[in-house]
């Protein structure tokens, strides 16, 4: 059997997500983080199934908060990253669905304890009676966009960064992720964000696949952005390559990200780190001006979706945005 993974927009069973937990991660903002994440689960929920997992003890919390629109289910959890600790679904020439159980280290070990999580995969396979792929392979789902026709887009930054596969060469890391994934065009971009320490430069905050041969990236237009030559040399990559189908890929952009305040410290709020649910874009936002001009840009990348804006200030404080806490669940 050949499993493929799907494109984001193509037709979702639902949505995994998992609470907030790691309280030394969120320190004073705790609280707010909860009320964000389910603020997001809530919109999620208008287009498809949320599933939310909470840490045993903590489930009533999450549904009161997220409302009975969302279920909440207890599964040991270590944090509440689920793009990139939860499984990948990939579906098979019959339609059949998988789901491929990556290794997790909590983005080269910064966050610890992480085996609970490098565990939830296959927990949740299991739970939801879906065939689990094992891979040895350390990937997050945050560093990778796919068309669903075989074309992959990674960044060096993270996946050639030695606190993930040290004793993987780059030529193994494609092996494996077309093994798994069943692409056959891996396309590397040399950045991700210089601010996405978290992650090591996830490509969900800079680029994403919106339709076959279709990308869109941030592009930063005020020179002073830490990112401006580098998603210039990002995009210079992209208009030189061809997609698995020979396809010359359209870039669209978005033209800024956006800065705020939390909790004393300067946060990069990633208007590309959205998800797109069954007719539906849930987009991080931070209640800035230059908001509108993403959800925008975001709106004519994927006509035809209702564009939704969710605050999102604090998930970005803790390392992410909407992508980065979420899973979709293709249908199968």
């Amino acid at each position: 059997m050949t499993f493929q993974m799907p494109a984001e927009w193509t037709p979702h069973d639902g949505c995994l997500m998992a609470w907030p937990t790691r309280s030394d991660l969120w320190g004073e903002t705790f609280e707010e983080a909860k009320r964000e994440y389910s603020q997001v689960a809530r919109a999620i929920a208008e287009f498809e199934p949320v599933t939310m997992v909470a840490l045993p003890g903590r489930g009533a919390e999450a549904q009161e908060l997220c409302g009975q629109g969302v279920e909440v289910v207890e599964l040991p959890i270590d944090d509440s990253w689920f793009r990139d600790s939860g499984p990948i679904f990939v579906l098979g020439e019959d339609g059949r669905r998988a789901g491929v159980d990556f290794r997790f280290n909590a983005w080269g070990g910064k966050h610890h304890p992480y085996d609970t999580d490098d565990l939830i995969a296959g927990r949740l396979l299991e739970r939801l009676g879906v065939e689990r792929i094992d891979s040895r392979m350390i990937l997050e789902g945050g560093a990778i966009t796919v068309d669903g026709e075989g074309t992959l887009i990674t960044t060096e930054q993270c996946l050639l960064n030695p606190n993930r596969n040290p004793g993987m060469s780059k030529e193994e890391i494609e092996a494996e992720l077309i093994a798994k994934l069943g692409v056959s065009t891996i396309i590397w971009l040399p950045y991700g964000g210089l601010l996405d320490t978290e992650t090591d430069g996830h490509v969900d905050g800079v680029c994403a696949f919106v339709a076959p041969g279709k990308v869109i990236v941030q592009l930063p237009a005020d020179p002073a952005h830490p990112d401006y030559e580098r998603m210039r040399a990002n995009h210079a990559v992209l208009a030189a390559a061809t997609d698995a189908r020979g396809r010359k890929l359209e870039i669209l952009e978005v033209p800024q990200s956006a800065f705020v305040q939390v909790n004393g410290t300067d946060v990069e709020v990633g208007y590309l780190n959205f998800y797109i649910a069954n007719g539906g874009v849930v987009v991080p936002v931070a209640d800035v001006p230059e908001d509108e001009g993403a959800l925008a840009a975001i709106a004519a990348a994927l006509p035809g979706r209702k564009v939704v804006g969710v605050r999102s200030r604090v998930i970005a404080y803790g390392g992410g945005g909407v992508h980065c806490i979420t899973q979709q669940v293709p249908t199968a």
